[in-house]
């Protein structure tokens, strides 16, 4: 009956997964944008004007969101100035690592290990932690519904790959407020409330203000900031790479925008 009932909470979890990110499909580019064509199609003979008006700003927001120079101004704007991090004079007690993916079924790995996100991150967390000496928590559940979670990946790489231990790995969570949620009592009984918190620099913003509401004080430790090596006409060729960044941005601001609605319901 345990089995049965883990496994019934594990569907639950990732159905909701699911739904959640089906509905920001709808609402981030390209779907978006591709459903706003197609209104405008349905009303090209009823409704011309209006028709050219949506066929006229879907193509111009796709045309812009895909233009790297402005999906990098984004970027910056979200990601802030950098967060530099003093680790001769260590202020916190503990290195949080998020999630940030997995790598499915990798066949030159033997199954499922992290992502090249998480990849990133967890190799900010072993220079900081050979810099500060400080205790590492990793944090990811099973969002797909994979057998192995995202915190007992990142544990393995960290330890067998980097020679970094790991104190404790929370895998239940399959969100960043549950990150938080479920990371601070283990962080609490242990004595610690003020951290340093790694994932990419624009999901620090969103992350950052999770794990504030859960009662954490946040040390940011960003990494894997925008930068460009130079400016030149490629940066306004329109690219499939740029049309992801500006999604990031909209995902990460939907995300902002609801946490905001919950704290107020």
């Amino acid at each position: 009956m345990q089995y049965d009932a883990r496994s019934f909470f594990a569907q639950q979890n990732t159905m909701s997964w699911f739904v959640t990110n089906l509905i920001s499909a709808f609402l981030l580019p390209p779907l978006n944008l591709l459903i706003l064509a197609v209104i405008g199609l349905f009303l090209w003979h009823k409704r011309p004007r209006i028709a050219r008006i949506l066929l006229s700003t879907s193509a111009a927001l796709l045309c812009l969101f895909s233009t790297p120079f402005f999906a990098g101004m984004l970027l910056h704007n979200l990601e802030g100035e950098p967060h530099v991090i003093d680790t001769h004079k260590p202020i916190a007690d503990a290195i949080v690592v998020l999630g940030g993916g997995t790598y499915f079924n990798a066949p030159e790995y033997g199954g499922d290990t992290v992502s090249g996100a998480g990849l990133q991150r967890i190799r900010y967390a072993a220079k900081l932690y050979r810099e500060t000496g400080k205790p590492i928590l990793v944090t990811g559940g099973k969002p797909l519904g994979n057998t192995l979670s995202e915190a007992r990946q990142m544990k393995q790489v960290l330890e067998q790959e980097f020679g970094v231990p790991v104190q404790w790995a929370e895998g239940e969570s399959d969100n960043t407020l549950e990150n938080a949620r479920l990371s601070y009592p283990i962080l609490k009984a242990a004595g610690i409330k003020r951290i340093y918190l790694v994932t990419h620099a624009w999901h620090m913003p969103r992350s950052a203000r999770a794990f504030q509401s859960a009662g954490f004080e946040v040390v940011p430790a960003a990494t894997a900031y925008t930068t460009s090596y130079q400016t030149d006409l490629l940066s306004f060729i329109p690219s499939a790479a740029a049309l992801g960044s500006s999604r990031i941005v909209m995902h990460e601001m939907l995300g902002m925008a609801w946490y905001r609605l919950k704290s107020k319901m």
